[in-house]
């Protein structure tokens, strides 16, 4: 019988550890939309339960005994696709690991908490609820719905980070600039993006939710495949047209104009919409520093990051794009850019390369009129 979305979400949670078992159990169960259907310390036991009930999400450690968590993604995805989140400590490996696994089908990592205050443990519950959400909705899972987070956890705006761009103040004439927001399902997204780039693609700023020190890992593996420099954003790094800079994780990038062009400022501060790094954040220093100079594009993802602060970049006169639902994972951030007035069209992503050197062309012939 299909699910419908008033049913919990079944989460089965495969973690070698007893503690941390314990602590996700405890976590997802906070959550009225999601229920814990059963917990096992490595592959085989979670196949054998599989075999009596399957769940709707995969909540996987990759460091398993007996057959290792990767193994066992590639398994599921070649015998039946379940939604998988992959909850990994951060290290080199495991951020290595991590990466491999979003290749071969998983949908979002989280970083693991660790024992921490209350505040660190409410973030966590906040962005693991999100993400088995998120999960369960993809097209792997529960199919496109509405995007509107249900979670716990307080809300707040890009108002908390940067004030809203005074919109009656010309931005002068610059090289072309595209900012890009990306969630659940970015990471294989911005890959089939960036590869289809030219290396005299403009200048490329991008925010993908991922856990703190995970984007360093996932920018060297984009600059190893990709003919455009991708490297993790430092504060100060100036925006170069042929390179391509990734917020880096648990940090808000916004980019700031110069004479000669644009560079980012990598900042700490609260959740936006949700997250850090946050897409509005960037969307709306766009909007203040480069104006009609700037494309915005939002990716697959749930919720509603980067919707809002889109339609500050419409209103500034840039150029503001959608994934289009066929070809986006979770049809959330997308779709609420476009409910909302924000997205001025609607793109597949093996068109979007196409949509970005073509702004590119259509402004600098501007400029040189």
């Amino acid at each position: 019988m299909p699910l419908t979305p008033s049913e919990p979400v079944k989460v089965l949670i495969v973690d070698d550890s007893t503690s941390a078992r314990a602590m996700l159990r405890s976590i997802v169960e906070k959550d009225p939309g999601l229920t814990v259907m059963g917990t096992a310390p490595d592959a085989f036991a979670a196949a054998k339960m599989m075999k009596a009930n399957l769940p709707d999400v995969i909540l996987l450690d990759l460091e398993l005994p007996g057959m290792d968590g990767l193994t066992f993604l590639r398994r599921i995805m070649e015998q039946r696709p379940i939604p998988v989140v992959v909850c990994s400590g951060f290290t080199a490996r495991g951020s290595e690991q991590s990466l491999a696994a979003l290749e071969a089908g998983a949908l979002e990592v989280i970083l693991k908490p660790g024992a921490g205050d209350e505040r660190a443990r409410a973030e966590a519950q906040v962005r693991i609820c999100d993400a088995l959400r998120a999960a369960s909705q993809s097209r792997s899972g529960r199919g496109s719905v509405p995007g509107a987070l249900r979670g716990p956890g307080q809300k707040l705006s890009a108002d908390e980070v940067l004030p809203p761009p005074n919109l009656s103040k010309p931005v002068p004439v610059t090289e072309p600039v595209v900012v890009i927001g990306a969630s659940t399902g970015g990471t294989e997204a911005l890959r089939a993006l960036l590869i289809a780039l030219p290396p005299d693609a403009p200048a490329i700023a991008i925010v993908q939710h991922m856990p703190a020190g995970f984007t360093t890992a996932f920018a060297r593996r984009l600059d190893g495949l990709c003919a455009v420099g991708v490297s993790e954003a430092v504060d100060g790094a100036m925006l170069k047209q042929g390179e391509v800079l990734i917020a880096p994780g648990d940090r808000h990038m916004m980019l700031r104009r110069l004479p000669s062009g644009y560079r980012v400022n990598v900042v700490e501060g609260p959740y936006v919409s949700r997250h850090r790094p946050s897409v509005d954040v960037l969307f709306r220093s766009a909007a203040t520093a480069a104006g009609a100079n700037a494309l915005g594009i939002i990716l697959t993802g749930m919720g509603d990051d980067g919707a809002r602060c889109m339609g500050e970049m419409k209103a500034a006169g840039a150029l503001t794009l959608a994934q289009d639902e066929a070809s986006s994972v979770v049809y959330g951030m997308p779709r609420e850019a476009v409910r909302m007035g924000s997205a001025v069209q609607s793109v597949a992503l093996d068109r979007m390369a196409a949509a970005i050197m073509a702004f590119a062309r259509r402004h600098r012939t501007g400029v040189q009129a």
